[in-house]
């Protein structure tokens, strides 16, 4: 494209690394070296993929405010989020139906079985709008339910190099 002057301009993308609460750092993670994950052009913008080293598998998703890598596992029941949708900087669980913010670490919504949020609040099970609400299972499951504390995300340091996405990885 030509610009004003007649000279040629190049729009290049630059992609960019999702900040994250520093309190959310995945354990290990602060001093961990960077492995490679994943070539660049392999994470489209909204896309995601779940990268395993040895027994952790990482989420890794492109929002768009950046790139960001989580635990690739519900904080609610460990379901993968890989698997789920994502709008936006949003993940939802294909398991229960929680919804997680990549950019605060905090749920948007509580999986439909309720539950405790991360800071010990119950939330019974969800009903959708309009539709009578849900009574709650008998017996040890419901007390099971109460009891289940959805957690915060938990994040990876990220960064690309030479067109690769690399993690802090703990060994």
């Amino acid at each position: 494209m030509a610009g004003p002057s007649g000279s040629a301009r190049y729009h290049r993308a630059v992609t960019a690394i999702l900040p994250f609460p520093p309190t959310l750092l995945a354990p290990g993670a602060g001093d961990a070296p960077f492995r490679a994950a994943l070539p660049l052009a392999e994470l489209r913008p909204g896309s995601m993929r779940r990268v395993s080293f040895e027994d952790l598998d990482v989420l890794l998703a492109h929002t768009p405010l950046g790139i960001v890598a989580v635990d690739d596992r519900c904080p609610h029941m460990a379901a993968p989020l890989s698997i789920g949708d994502l709008e936006g900087c949003v993940v939802a669980c294909p398991l229960h139906g929680g919804r997680f913010d990549l950019a605060s670490g905090e749920p948007e919504r509580m999986p439909n079985t309720g539950g405790l949020d991360p800071d010990g609040g119950y939330h019974p099970t969800w009903t959708p709008p309009g539709r009578e609400e849900k009574p709650e299972p008998p017996g040890r499951k419901a007390e099971a339910r109460r009891l289940t504390r959805v957690r915060r995300l938990r994040y990876y340091p990220v960064r690309i190099v030479d067109g690769v996405i690399e993690a802090a990885i703990p060994r």
